[in-house]
Order: C-alpha cells, then sequence, then structure tokens
C-alpha cells in the first residue's frame, strides 16, 4: 500500500512591500515541491491588492503551483488566479461556489467546530482549512486544528489543509495526522528565514512522514 504524500501550502505574509514577499516567494517556490500559494488580502484596498496578488500569483503558477486569493473573489477572477479562499459563514460559501467553482477552486476556512466543519462540507469545496492567517506564532499548531484535521482526514473526502506552527518540526506534526495539505507561513517567510531551505526541509519532513506512514500501514 503506498499512502499518499502530505503537500505543502504556503501561505503569504503580511508585509506591505510586494517586492519582498515576491522575492522570498520565489525562493521558496524554486526550492521544492509547493502545492499552492494562499494570498491573503491583509487588509489592503481592492486596488492596492489586486497588484500585490497579481505579482505574487503569476510567481506561483510559474512554479506549477495553485494561486489561491483569500478576501477578494473578484481579484482573482480578474487576474486568472487558479482559485479562491472563503473564510466566512456558509452563506459567503455557497454564493462563491455558485459563482465560481465551474472556472476554479473553491476552498473553505473559518470551521473552528465539528458541526461548523460539517456545515460547510456540505457545500462541497474543494478544500477544508483548518487554522487562521497569521495565528502560526506558536511552535506546535493549535490543538484544536489537528483535533480538527486528524478526525476530517479521516471521515470526509474533501481534502483538508491544516496549518503548521512556527517550529519547522510542526510540518511532520501536522502530516503525521493524515492531511493532505499542510500549510506554513511563519516557517518560510518569517524575519531571518531562508526561505528555499525552509521549503527543502519541509519536504524532507513531509517525505519522512509518508514513509512512515507507510511503514506503519504494510
Amino acid at each position: 500500500m503506498q499512502t499518499e504524500r502530505c503537500r505543502l501550502v504556503l501561505i503569504t505574509p503580511d508585509i506591505a512591500t510586494v517586492a519582498d514577499v515576491a522575492e522570498r516567494l520565489q525562493r521558496a517556490v524554486d526550492a521544492g515541491d509547493v502545492a499552492s500559494v494562499i494570498i491573503p488580502d491583509w487588509g489592503m484596498d481592492e486596488d492596492q491588492f489586486q497588484d500585490h496578488a497579481a505579482a505574487l500569483s503569476k510567481i506561483a503558477q510559474e512554479a506549477g503551483a495553485a494561486s489561491l486569493i483569500a478576501g477578494a473573489p473578484r481579484v482573482a477572477a480578474r487576474i486568472g488566479a487558479d482559485g479562491i479562499h472563503v473564510d466566512g459563514n456558509r452563506l459567503e460559501l455557497d454564493d462563491a461556489i455558485r459563482q465560481y467553482q465551474n472556472r476554479m477552486i473553491v476552498g473553505s476556512g473559518g470551521a473552528r467546530t465539528r458541526d461548523v466543519a460539517l456545515d460547510l462540507g456540505e457545500a462541497q469545496p474543494d478544500y477544508m482549512f483548518f487554522g487562521r492567517f497569521g495565528y502560526d506564532n506558536t511552535p506546535e499548531p493549535h490543538p484544536r486544528n489537528i483535533t480538527l484535521g486528524t478526525w476530517w482526514a479521516q471521515m470526509i473526502e474533501v481534502p483538508c489543509i491544516v496549518m503548521a506552527g512556527s517550529d519547522p518540526a510542526s510540518i511532520r506534526t501536522v502530516a503525521e495526522t493524515g492531511t493532505e495539505f499542510v500549510a506554513a507561513s511563519q516557517i518560510v517567510f518569517g524575519s531571518d528565514v531562508d526561505a528555499a531551505e525552509a521549503v527543502r526541509n519541509a519536504n524532507n519532513m513531509l517525505d519522512q512522514a509518508a514513509a512512515s506512514r507507510t511503514e506503519s500501514e504494510s
């Protein structure tokens, strides 16, 4: 039995200068496997965010990673992004799926309980995200996200992403839950972090976790 390998999702940081983010992102995606890049709006106005997102989306797509825009579906459509991330309620998710899922990925965040996760999952998003952008500032992943991600991966067919912590070792902690994707931000884009080395290390840990799961299931 070959266990599917957990893959890395990057969340771009809250840094106003797009050139700085772009340089770090380029180094990251050039260094190893990245499934997708989620680009939050971080409170920017729509015009500013559109320029910001267009530059980062191009880098992700040219490296073979899906670009997912959080918080601004119209921006995602205008710049030709691969998808949108909806961190809201069921009505917002239903509306996004109705308008956009026929032409791009629509993922869901915002689930902090099983009941909310199941309600959002009934809308059939392309993935479920457990965690909050900007809250990966403790070494370990939030225990609630680990618990929800483990349960979801075992019970639900819709893929899920679980937010890692700030310690690189938390990448493996998430991967060992069986979730399909692990999200990283501080680990890769934190101050004084070599983004390329961080992605290489993350992928090494994901390889090790996959090999360990394969051994345990054989």
